[in-house]
């Protein structure tokens, strides 16, 4: 039996059937670019026959170049119609793809319900459908549409649709849980059966509607299966599709078998990261595999039998799938916890009594709603500090915002005074909110001193309310995360005032991003870090 498995991905097709996700012809040409090199077989492009964007997808996609089979998507012929007649069919053979892939009934009840047509039709439109696009040239891969509830209504039928397919030349016949409420213990038993009944290789199609996509889909390989069909980060209508980034991990770390190449592997966490900022979609931190939190440690004896051997705690190693390892510290750590952090960055921080006193420092922050596990560039100012570095890099001496109702709208104006190696700066600027005119107005001071902070600018801003049950008085917790191009790091303020909030993370964000990118910077007056006073 083989042991390699052939990776379908379905992400610009079923993928953009998941709310929210939706996908320009561009963002479909990226994401089809980062696909082929993570090494899929087959990249499913999307519906040319019924989809103007998708058939100029298809048209874009010939010059690619792409190392996977790209195939266009399409369902069996219109009842009591004839194939060179039927339009879906011929946007499949003018679509320049040289697969196909074709959904038909394997339910009975659907057969019934949903086409209104018989049994008897039903099998014609597949066999009919299948021998036209393998006439003209195509591999064609038949999807059994709803095959597990199907076969469980009606295992004669459902195996007769798929004898149907295969006497007409199929290439793969698929077997799909549409409505994602099959158990891993039917789907075995239920492909097992039919391994016994058709010669053609199977493939596994399945949805996560009982959370069982990605063990569904394992199952299925167990039993037989040599094609996964499957989504980036499990998008897909309703609960989503099977999430190829767990699938691959787990048939290649876990079962024994051949997906992609190690190094192609490796790529996954960074492909899921791309796919989801393509899409604009969040994607969860506790994601397996590839979540940011998916090797991260936060209790103290974890951390501390983390450095001893990661093994303790890791059921495998983050590299294998891109990701890496990150000790949190929080109210939870420990002496390891910081002292593998300080590691991280390169600080020595082995006296425990340094270690212990910054733990007591974090916990009684994180008493007043800072949190750190987001926010690693103020844990590291933090840190940095406490060995003895200058994290200041400038001082402020003061701000003031002015906000002004006029007949244009509000305008926001920033005055901001701060300190560079003695020398005073004070500029004005305005901004389409506080917090954008007091970014601006820094910048403009600090520009003439650090060129570079052109290149630093601000990708999310999050404002939390930490104690609801005080109204507008309650205090709150602002994150932002920057970027300079090449990396992105995350800074924290807490306040009552939001703008004082905001301004602490503003403050750190700069510091941070100068602290890399000014390496002979001038020794300036010290000033405590992130919480330990006021800015």
């Amino acid at each position: 039996m083989s042991r390699t498995i052939s990776i379908y991905d379905t992400t610009l097709r079923d993928g953009t059937q998941g709310e929210g996700v939706s996908l320009t012809v561009e963002d479909k040409i990226k994401i089809a670019k980062k696909l082929d090199a993570l090494g899929v077989h087959y990249i499913e492009g999307g519906i040319p026959g019924g989809n103007v964007k998708d058939a100029e997808f298809f048209r874009r996609a010939r010059d690619l170049n792409l190392r996977a089979k790209l195939v266009a998507f399409g369902s069996t012929r219109r009842k009591n119609s004839v194939c060179e007649q039927d339009a879906n069919l011929l946007g499949l053979l003018n679509s320049g793809a040289k697969a196909a892939a074709l959904v038909g009934k394997s339910w009975d009840f659907h057969v019934h319900t949903a086409l209104q047509t018989t049994l008897e039709e039903n099998l014609a439109m597949i066999r009919e459908s299948v021998a036209f696009l393998k006439g003209r040239g195509l591999e064609v891969i038949f999807d059994a549409e709803h095959f597990f509830d199907g076969f469980k209504n009606n295992s004669e039928y459902a195996l007769a649709v798929l004898k149907a397919a295969q006497d007409a030349g199929a290439d793969w016949i698929v077997l799909c849980d549409t409505n994602g409420g099959a158990l891993p213990g039917e789907i075995s038993e239920i492909i097992a059966r039919t391994l016994q009944e058709i010669r053609t290789p199977v493939g596994i199609h399945t949805h996560n509607d009982g959370e069982l996509a990605v063990a569904n889909t394992l199952a299925g390989v167990a039993a037989g299966a040599r094609q996964v069909q499957g989504t980036i980060n499990g998008y897909g209508e309703r609960c989503g599709n099977a999430n190829l980034c767990s699938i691959i991990p787990n048939l290649q770390l876990k079962m024994g078998y051949h997906c992609v190449s190690d190094d192609q592997l490796a790529m996954l966490s960074s492909v899921a990261r791309y796919v989801a900022e393509v899409a604009n979609m969040h994607m969860p931190n506790n994601q397996p595999y590839v979540g940011v939190s998916a090797f991260a440690h936060k209790g103290g004896i974890h951390a501390s039998a983390i450095l001893r051997d990661p093994k303790t705690y890791e059921h495998i190693p983050p590299e294998r799938v891109g990701n890496q390892r990150r000790v949190l510290v929080s109210e939870l750590a420990g002496h390891s916890n910081i002292l593998s952090k300080a590691q991280e960055m390169g600080l020595d921080i082995r006296d425990e009594s340094t270690s212990r006193r910054l733990i007591e420092r974090v916990k009684e922050l994180e008493h007043q709603g800072y949190q750190f596990e987001g926010a690693d560039a103020s844990l590291e100012l933090l840190l940095r500090d406490a060995c003895g570095e200058d994290v200041r890099i400038f001082k402020v001496i003061s701000f003031k915002i002015i906000v002004e109702k006029t007949e244009k709208g509000l305008v926001s104006e920033a005055i901001v005074k701060i300190d560079v190696d003695g020398r005073e700066a004070y500029t004005v600027a305005e901004g389409n909110g506080p917090v954008n005119a007091l970014d601006n107005a820094l910048r403009k001071a600090l520009v003439q001193h650090f060129p570079d902070i052109r290149d630093v600018h601000l990708t999310d801003y999050k404002v939390r309310v930490l104690d609801e049950q005080n109204a507008t008085a309650s205090k709150v917790r602002v994150l932002i995360e920057s970027s300079d191009f090449k990396e992105k790091w995350s800074t924290v303020g807490v306040s009552a005032n939001v703008i004082e909030a905001s301004w602490e993370a503003l403050v750190d964000s700069i510091r941070y991003a100068l602290i890399g990118k000014e390496k002979n910077r001038r020794i300036v007056e010290a000033e405590p870090v992130n919480g330990l006073s006021n800015h």
